[in-house]
């Protein structure tokens, strides 16, 4: 007997009056056939399976992050609809506002930069401030992100509306506040964004001139003055040699102790300005003496491990260059060098420093400050010292909260993250995102970065990983996307597991735990470098939960009328013999040499 197909007129949906009224199939021998039913009914959408949908994306900060997510992800999101906003009058976000004497780079220039647009001719191995940022400026221009940036733009709130599916983004201008909507938030804010006067008694009532480091006055001329310096973090560091040289008396309060370090990746490079450098200019020479310099920060991962031989050397090695280079002065070696291991606090080289601190216009104070007078400051020994300028190199805001009040479903991360809250840390899903708030992705977020590796290379990963996103949510129909909880708290489990094993869980303040001595670390990536490269490679689809634009919210309505937009142009062109539906064929597999691992993985551009 010959098979009866059913056709697409048998085939209802349950409930239906179609469903009521319509016989039953008869099959050829004259049995009735049973009715094939799905549930619930879909209509389907007249579009080809890849049609792309906008999606709209506001980035918050044009600081190195801002600028790569500007440049990465037009190129690797169909369609996209990029709004960058920047709270200041230009870009650069750390490089745009540290202007204080001397700052510049801490780690060699030509690693402090992006691995697909490289600056060869950098005016020294660890750039000033200035030029660093006229790299990235280049870069705006060149990748023509300028056009996407909004400046003078502070984002004071955003929150999110489950009834439009949308953020909706409170934005400052000159006084004058406006609303910005957009499909996704990603926020690109920076570690160090947001700078901390420090809290003293008295404060408030001196009358001197008080700055932060970050927030530099060009004007100031120190030159004949008394100065105060508070802080011996980076900035503290480079701040004290240019002072110490103008200053009449210089005071520096430090209340932690700090390792020096001669080099943050074991580089020998020469520290002198007034010399030109050489780096190769060839493709071949300049790609090979930058995987040396790089490829040695990403191996420094063993230095922050506990009982590990290499940790065991550097405290060995930064002891020895601390004495040698405050040479007459080893007594003060003993203030310095803290009781925890390098790289428990971030590994400060500060070339110049140790040998400032030994200068006899200079004193280094141990002792910590009891209160501010209206002339200077007072310690808790009961010295006071009269004061003409305090330079507050005292950090900044280092809790990893929002940098303003991000509200989901009655939560504003801002409050929930900062000790106190609920959780009272920063609880992100693979420091990229966090559960109950949907379509918010973060840049250099709690727990992302290793201390293994470069930041501008983790920054490239971030977004690499978040255009994935972006592309699965224009194709596929999908409303929201969201972290599971129970994956959140996996990721969590996992990064308590490994810290206890690293250096920066023992007895030191530092922006790795916020500030707190045995607080909680969320300032690095629980592992590697090239650990957290190969976890955020491929998305783990499973951890995220999703709801779809679909009136029906069938997760396969995107597949459309059964045709791809090849099908389409192949139908409706005079030359469908040009349109390539096998772009899987290469010339490779008939010389032999196709390399079998990457076989038909095709590129999303060439599907």
């Amino acid at each position: 007997m010959a098979p009866h197909f059913i056709s697409d007129e048998d085939v209802v949906a349950v409930g239906t009056t179609q469903e009521k009224s319509r016989q039953q199939p008869t099959s050829q021998d004259g049995t009735k056939q049973p009715l094939r039913t799905i549930y619930p009914f879909l209509e389907l959408e007249e579009r080809p399976i890849d049609e792309v949908r906008p999606v709209s994306v506001i980035v918050v900060g044009s600081g190195m992050a801002g600028i790569t997510a500007g440049i990465l992800l037009p190129r690797k999101v169909p369609g996209v609809q990029l709004t960058i906003l920047e709270k200041t009058s230009d870009i650069g976000g750390t490089w745009n506002t540290n202007i204080y004497p001397n700052v510049r780079c801490d780690v060699p220039s030509t690693v402090y930069q992006s691995s697909y647009a490289p600056n060869t001719k950098w005016t020294s191995n660890y750039a000033p401030g200035a030029e660093i940022k006229a790299y990235w400026s280049s870069l705006v221009d060149r990748f023509d992100v300028r056009k996407l940036i909004k400046f003078n733009s502070e984002v004071l709130k955003a929150e999110w509306s489950s009834d439009k599916g949308k953020w909706v983004v409170e934005v400052r201008t000159e006084g004058a506040v406006r609303t910005e909507e957009s499909d996704f938030l990603i926020t690109a804010t920076g570690t160090f964004s947001l700078p901390k006067l420090p809290e003293y008694p008295g404060i408030e009532t001196y009358k001197g001139h008080l700055r932060h480091s970050s927030n530099w006055d060009p004007t100031f001329e120190p030159e004949g003055k008394t100065i105060a310096v508070i802080g011996n973090g980076a900035s503290g560091l480079q701040v004290v040699p240019p002072l110490q040289q103008k200053a009449k008396q210089l005071y520096h309060f430090a209340r932690s102790r700090t390792w020096i370090a001669g080099s943050l990746g074991g580089e020998n490079l020469s520290r002198d300005t007034t010399k030109p450098i050489e780096i190769p200019q060839d493709p071949v020479g300049y790609t090979r003496y930058r995987k040396e310099l790089e490829n040695n920060f990403f191996s420094r991962f063993p230095n922050i491990l506990k009982g590990h031989e290499k940790s065991a050397a550097s405290k060995a090695l930064f002891e020895k260059l601390m004495a040698d280079r405050l040479g007459k002065r080893s007594d003060l070696l003993g203030a310095i060098r803290p009781d925890f291991s390098p790289s428990c606090r971030r590994l400060t080289p500060g070339p110049g420093y140790l040998e400032a601190i030994t200068q006899d216009n200079v004193e280094y104070v141990a002792e910590k400050i009891e209160r501010f007078t209206p002339t200077g400051i007072v310690t808790v020994d009961g010295k006071t010292r009269d004061i003409d300028a305090v330079i507050c190199s005292t950090g900044a805001d280092i809790s990893f909260s929002a940098a303003f009040p991000i509200i989901a479903h009655g939560i504003d991360l801002q409050k929930s993250w900062r000790p106190g809250g609920n959780p009272g840390f920063p609880d992100t899903y693979l420091g990229i995102a966090a559960p109950d708030f949907p379509n918010l992705f973060l840049i250099l977020g709690a727990n992302s970065n290793s201390t293994a590796g470069t930041v501008p290379f983790s920054i490239e990963t971030h977004a690499t990983y978040i255009s994935k996103i972006l592309r699965k949510v224009s194709t596929q129909g999908i409303r929201t996307i969201t972290p599971s909880r129970a994956a959140t708290n996996d990721f969590r489990a996992y990064c308590e597991s490994f810290m206890p094993r690293t250096v920066m869980s023992e007895k030191c303040s530092s922006w790795y735990n916020g500030g707190i001595i045995g607080g909680r670390i969320h300032g690095i990536w629980p592992g590697s470098g090239t650990h957290a490269l190969i976890a955020r490679r491929e998305v783990r689809w499973e951890d995220f939960e999703y709801t779809y634009l679909s009136p029906s919210k069938n997760r396969f309505a995107y597949f459309g009328n059964g045709w791809a937009k090849k099908d389409v142009e192949a139908a409706t062109s005079d030359h469908p013999e040009a349109i390539d539906f096998t772009t899987y064929l290469r010339e490779e597999a008939v010389s032999g040499e196709i390399d079998l691992r990457g076989y038909l993985e095709e590129p999303w551009y060439q599907v």
